[in-house]
Formats: C-alpha cells, sequence, structure tokens
C-alpha cells in the first residue's frame, strides 16, 4: 500500500491533530495515521483537559509566565512560554464549528475546558474539514531517510488490512505520544515511545528524559482521572491516617505515598470532598466514576485502595529536542509535537500538568504543521529519490534471529522505570544497577529479536519502551543533583552550575551530554 503526501502525520491524539488541521489549511496534502483510532487514541480522550489560557493583556501574560517559571528550576523558556499562550489563545475559539463550548456563567464563552471524549471527536472533524486524510489502525513502524539523512516518509502495517504499507512524503511530523511503560495509565496503552525509537534511528536526539518519574493516583484496581483526589485523606488498612503532604507539593506528595504503599496497602476517604466537587465530576471527567459504579463502590462515601500509575514521559517533560519554533528536531525534515517532544521549554524540571502541556500539544501541533507544510512546498516530496528503512530492533536484528521472552523483558523496563523505589529514590548504585539490566535487554532485543506482520507491532512497542528506559536512566544518572521531578537521595541538592537541559541519544552505546548555547542557537531555519 503506497501514500505519498505533502505532509505526514503519525499520531492520533491533540497534538496530531491539530499538526494536521494547521498543515491541510495551507494546502498541503495532509495524512494522518494512528495505531489506534483517531478521536479514542491516547490519554487526551479519557479525560477533561484544560488549558493555559490567559487573556492578551500584557500584564497578565507576564505574570502567568513569571508564575511557572518559578516552578521551572532554571530550563524554561520565556519566548516559548509567551508563544504557546497566544497561540492557544488564538486557536482554540476556532473549534466553535465543531466543538459545544459551554458559557461562562457571563454572558460569554467559555473555552479553555474541554471534555476529552467531545474535544477529540471534533479535532477529528475539524482535520476532515481541513482536507486531511485519516487512516486509523495503520501504525507506523519505522522512518524512511533519503541519502543526505533527510526524512522521506515512514512505513508501516495496516492492523485491518493486514498488510504493509509506505508513505513517501516531503516532511513528517511525530506527534505520538510520551511513554508509560505500560503501567496501566488510563488512555495510555499506544504511548509505547514509538516516536522516540523511530526518531533516534534516523538520527534525532532526545531532551530532559530524567524528568520522567511523574505517577497519577487512582483506584488501585482500575485508573482513572486525578481531579478527585485533591480532596482526599489517606489511611493505611488499620485504618490509621497517614501523613501524607498535599498534592500541590510535587514529589513529596509522591514519594509518601509511595512509602506507604510499600509498607502495606493505602486507602483513600474523599467523605470530606466539597460539594461541588461531587456535583461536577461527571461533566468534567466522566471517566472517572465509571470504575467505581461497576464495582459498586461509592466514590464519596466509601474508603477504597489506591495506587500510583506511571505516567513515563506523558506527564514527565522529556522527548524529542526541537529545534526551531516550528518544532523540527535535528533531523530534516522531522517535526515532533505534543508528548513526543520535550516540554522543558515550557515547563522546565516539573510537570506541566493539564493546562501547560494542553496547550503545549495545541501550539506544537499548529506550529510544527505549518513549519512542515512550509518545507514540504519549498523541497517537493522528493519520490523518486531513493529511501531507506531506519527500523533495527523487530525489524532487522544484527544478528542471528532467536525466540525472545518479551513479557520478561517489560518486566525489566518496568521495574527499573516506574518502580517506586527506583523513580522516587534515585541514587548513582541503583541507576547504575539499572543500566546495566536494561542494557542488557536492548542487546537481546537488538541482536535477536524479530517478528512479522502484525507481530511487528509489538516487537516495536517493546523495543521503543526499551530504548526510551535507557535513555531515561542514562539521563538521570549524568544530572547528579536533583531539580524537580528528578530526584538523587545521594545528590540532594540542586546545583546551580547545572540549569542546563541534558540531551541523549544512542541505540547500541547510549550517550549524554549537556545542551550548549550554541546548540539551542542552531540554524536549521525553514525555507519559505
Amino acid at each position: 500500500m503506497d501514500i505519498e503526501a505533502d505532509v505526514l502525520v503519525i499520531g492520533g491524539g491533540m497534538a496530531a491533530c491539530w499538526a494536521a488541521i494547521a498543515a491541510a489549511r495551507t494546502g498541503a496534502a495532509v495524512v494522518l495515521v494512528d495505531k489506534g483510532f483517531v478521536g479514542t487514541s491516547g490519554v487526551t480522550a479519557t479525560g477533561g483537559p484544560n488549558h493555559w489560557w490567559v487573556p492578551p493583556d500584557p500584564v497578565a501574560r507576564r505574570e502567568a509566565i513569571d508564575r511557572r517559571m518559578a516552578t521551572a528550576f532554571g530550563l524554561a523558556d520565556p519566548e516559548w512560554m509567551a508563544r504557546i499562550i497566544d497561540v492557544t489563545w488564538r486557536l482554540l475559539p476556532q473549534l466553535a464549528d465543531h466543538y459545544p463550548f459551554a458559557t461562562d456563567g457571563k454572558g460569554g464563552t467559555f473555552y479553555s475546558g474541554v471534555r476529552g471524549p467531545e474535544y477529540l471527536r471534533a479535532l477529528r472533524a475539524f482535520a476532515t474539514a481541513s482536507g486531511a486524510r485519516i487512516l486509523d489502525h495503520h501504525p507506523a513502524l519505522e522512518l524512511l531517510v533519503h541519502r543526505d539523512g533527510s526524512v522521506a516518509g515512514a512505513a508501516g502495517y495496516a492492523r485491518l488490512h493486514r498488510r504493509a504499507w509506505m508513505a513517501r512524503a516531503g516532511a513528517v511530523i511525530l506527534a505520538t505520544g510520551g511513554c508509560a511503560f505500560r503501567s496501566g495509565l488510563i488512555g495510555s496503552h499506544t504511548n509505547s515511545g514509538d516516536g522516540y525509537l523511530m526518531a533516534a534511528e534516523a538520527g534525532a536526539i532526545l531532551s530532559g528524559m530524567e524528568f520522567s518519574t511523574a505517577y497519577s493516583l487512582s483506584p488501585a484496581w482500575n485508573s482513572t482521572r486525578t481531579l478527585p483526589y485533591f480532596a482526599a485523606r489517606f489511611f493505611d488498612a488499620e485504618g490509621r491516617e497517614l501523613d501524607i503532604p498535599p498534592p500541590m507539593t510535587g514529589t513529596p506528595h509522591l514519594q509518601a505515598l509511595a512509602a506507604a504503599m510499600l509498607a502495606g496497602p493505602v486507602h483513600a476517604d474523599l467523605a470530606d470532598a466539597p460539594q461541588l466537587l461531587k456535583t461536577i465530576l461527571r461533566d468534567i471527567q466522566p471517566a472517572s466514576l465509571t470504575p467505581f459504579e461497576r464495582r459498586g463502590v461509592r466514590l464519596f462515601e466509601e474508603r477504597f485502595e489506591v495506587k500510583l500509575f506511571g505516567e513515563g514521559t506523558i506527564r514527565g517533560t522529556g522527548g524529542l529536542r526541537i529545534v526551531d519554533e516550528h518544532c523540527q528536531t535535528d533531523v530534516r525534515g522531522l517535526f515532533a509535537a505534543g508528548d513526543a517532544a520535550t516540554r522543558e521549554l515550557i515547563a522546565g524540571a516539573t510537570s506541566g500538568g493539564g493546562a501547560q502541556n494542553s496547550a503545549w500539544a495545541l501550539t506544537s501541533g499548529h506550529n510544527a504543521g505549518e513549519g512542515a507544510a512550509r518545507l514540504a512546498r519549498s523541497i517537493g516530496r522528493r519520490a523518486q529519490d531513493p529511501a531507506r528503512g531506519t527500523g533495527q530492533a523487530g525489524l532487522r536484528p544484527a544478528s542471528a534471529v532467536r525466540a525472545v521472552d518479551g513479557q520478561a523483558v517489560l518486566r525489566t523496563v518496568q521495574a527499573q522505570t516506574i518502580a517506586y523505589d527506583k523513580a522516587l529514590w534515585r541514587s548513582e548504585a541503583s541507576l547504575v544497577a539499572s543500566r546495566a539490566c536494561l542494557d542488557d535487554a536492548w542487546r537481546e532485543l537488538s541482536h535477536h529479536h524479530h517478528a512479522d506482520g502484525l507481530d511487528q507491532v509489538g516487537a516495536r512497542e517493546l523495543a521503543a519502551m526499551t530504548a526510551t528506559a535507557r535513555w531515561c536512566i542514562a539521563a538521570a544518572l549524568a544530572r547528579d543533583e536533583s531539580r524537580g521531578m528528578h530526584i538523587r537521595t545521594d545528590r540532594p541538592d540542586m546545583s546551580l552550575d547545572k540549569a542546563f537541559r541534558l540531551l541523549t541519544g544512542g541505540l547500541e552505546t547510549v550517550w549524554t551530554r549537556p545542551e550548549t548555547p550554541a546548540a539551542q542557537s542552531r540554524d536549521t531555519s525553514i525555507a519559505a
């Protein structure tokens, strides 16, 4: 199955849709491929995302940026913050033809908060109306590159048609989401770091991968959204109340919960939740109530056991490094948006939460779409130029093919990345041990793992999660300090001379290095 496009978008969530919309509205021929169904894919579809929403008042915007800069631990960029605030303010209302925005109670429209299911449905409709072609259940497996190293397209496998596909394009946008390492986090099953792996195989660099220790609190039997738990009290199995810092404290809150959970079951009690929360929860986060109703638990009346579900780089801030305002990566013609890209530019070393991350997904998608369309117009599709696939582990192993225990590899990855004791209490000794385990797992996959047909999808997901874990651990080991969500028990203090972003990459051998001012200002301008 051969596909041709000016712009190929890989992914199916918020950032992917905004990228497809922006590119298509320039007149470019746009194809969007997703491993799931666009409209239900990803973590946004199950939530109630809010957006960073600041009116065009210079004082208000300056104050909003200053507040976020104070929590970024020296790694964010105020110019990027200003950009996403402005683009979000201008673009989100354009969805009104497809999304029924609520009123603000003052005679106006409430734009910033949306319901995930309706939002994704509206974005799909907007993308289609803008002229984008959507191919559901078409997971991408690898990128294609020209002889000069620039991106030529991608190849994958159509699940329902049971056949391979190949797409040639003038530019490619990776909006594949982050990586939650199959923690069970709601909506994250398809977020396995695929974009990171494909980009790295083509020569891209990652940034901020040490900031990957985010968690979501949910009932122990089912991941849900997190809104209700700001009002929770916590108890052990014997009914003794636990001393847990409030959620806004970030890592101390998570560490206290995790320590209690390592000691035994922890139960949440929402009896003291404000009445307003009980009234609006179903409208804001409908997915939060269903697991309780199915289990027969009265959310606001009964105590229930809770668990922390790893969010990895979904609410972490790491991802593919971008080198210009169009969200182009270090690879010519390859763009990144949403959780596939680093969000250090707006969040630094702490999670952007819902509002900031949602605004980032919208803006980075839009900017990548416009930039990719402009580049494709300037260079054409180059459909006749030779191109090669870059996929390795799971597709083209380095040595003799043999059976690999994929479940054992996944357990290893999870044990080194989202296990509470490893993620929330890092040290040189634990990170070195994790690195050794993950290097062994990677060698097994890259040298021997191979799959055919639809099984290639799972093989590549496993390789992507393993590669992502190695980058996270390498960056955590290289940043020998504590900063934001990255906590080192052997380096408890933040160092003033380490206020730089940390780059990482490599496959067989993982490397890390500080991002220098020269690298930050690298000229990769897109031809007009």
